[in-house]
């Protein structure tokens, strides 16, 4: 049988525990692929109870979770307890969230699970514990970088049915992009997608626009100049490869029903650039998926929602997106 996807636990005070079990809930009517969740079995069963699910939860083996799956909820144990409250996170469970983490990428790692999806985590929270990472993908490049090796670049791409967008800088201050931004940067982040859109997604050919840097694009250079010297440097670069590159084009005019129809993927120079128009569009479906490593990686694209964890009010089809579209890489990996 094929192995299981392994879902680490997550915030433990947030709605993971929510939307893990109102995923299994939806298995079937939602085509969900098998899954298991690493971590405490104790705190999915508080939860459920809590929002008064009947969920029945197994302990398993890593190698049994697929076969479990259909009737009931598989756990592989892993950690301490997690005992923070929902919607009151604190350094009790720090430990339980990361070590929940260590092992699921340990499994996947081993070949014992097909992929990895992440629930949200508290950075605040983990921070206690000794996590010296911004976040997954920083923890994730570390994990998959040999001794002595070049650590992979990891690519984040937050995808829907609607819509997929890379931000080619992600965390920093927006005073702190245009000198980001170089044409190295653009050219690695472009042959990551391109390489992952052909390998995960199965597009021969996939079509990579870049939106500009300045409000429309630099207008010829009247309104800064980066993007003539950076962006359309780095596309030609990369057309030259043979990757289908285009643009750069006015941001503002980038998104609309028509304009992606022309391609497969944005490419922008800054986090909000693309995630306002990406959550705009897929709020409740979008998925983040990690490009450029050699394990598979999705999460919702959430946060831990406190205000709501322990209420039954977590929408559940960011996390249901983000197992599908795992096991759809995974897959493909496979073939």
């Amino acid at each position: 049988m094929t192995a299981a996807l392994a879902l680490s636990l997550g915030e433990p005070a947030g709605i993971g525990p929510d939307v893990v079990l109102a995923a299994w809930r939806a298995r079937e009517a939602a085509g969900l692929p098998a899954f298991f969740v690493v971590g405490d079995p104790a705190c999915l069963a508080a939860r459920a109870r809590l929002l008064g699910l009947s969920v029945p939860i197994e302990i398993v083996e890593p190698g049994t979770a697929a076969s479990a799956f259909r009737e009931a909820l598989p756990v592989v144990p892993a950690g301490p307890r997690a005992t923070a409250e929902p919607g009151r996170p604190d350094g009790t469970s720090a430990r339980a969230v990361v070590e929940s983490l260590d092992r699921a990428v340990d499994l996947v790692q081993a070949g014992a699970a097909a992929g990895l999806v992440t629930a949200p985590l508290a950075k605040a929270v983990v921070y206690e514990a000794g996590f010296r990472f911004p976040g997954h993908t920083e923890y994730l490049a570390a994990r998959c970088t040999p001794p002595g090796g070049v650590a992979p670049r990891p690519v984040m791409m937050i995808w829907s049915q609607a819509l997929a967008v890379v931000p080619a800088t992600i965390h920093i201050p927006l005073a702190q992009v245009s000198a980001a931004v170089t044409a190295d940067l653009l050219v690695e982040t472009g042959r990551i997608v391109a390489r992952d859109m052909v390998r995960r997604f199965g597009l021969p050919r996939p079509r990579l626009a870049f939106a500009g840097l300045n409000p429309h694009a630099g207008e010829a250079g009247t309104i800064g100049r980066e993007d003539e010297t950076v962006v359309r440097p780095a596309i030609e670069r990369l057309r030259a490869e043979g990757i289908e590159a285009t643009g750069p084009f006015p941001a503002d005019t980038l998104f609309h029903a028509e304009a992606r129809e022309a391609y497969d993927v944005v490419i922008g120079m800054y986090h909000d650039q693309v995630l306002i128009p990406a959550k705009t569009l897929a709020f409740h479906d979008g998925v983040n998926a990690t490009l450029g490593l050699p394990l598979v990686r999705t999460s919702p694209d959430h946060g831990t929602a406190f205000a709501i964890a322990g209420t039954g009010r977590a929408n559940p089809s960011s996390l249901m997106a983000a197992l599908r579209l795992a096991r759809r890489f995974a897959d493909a990996d496979a073939a």
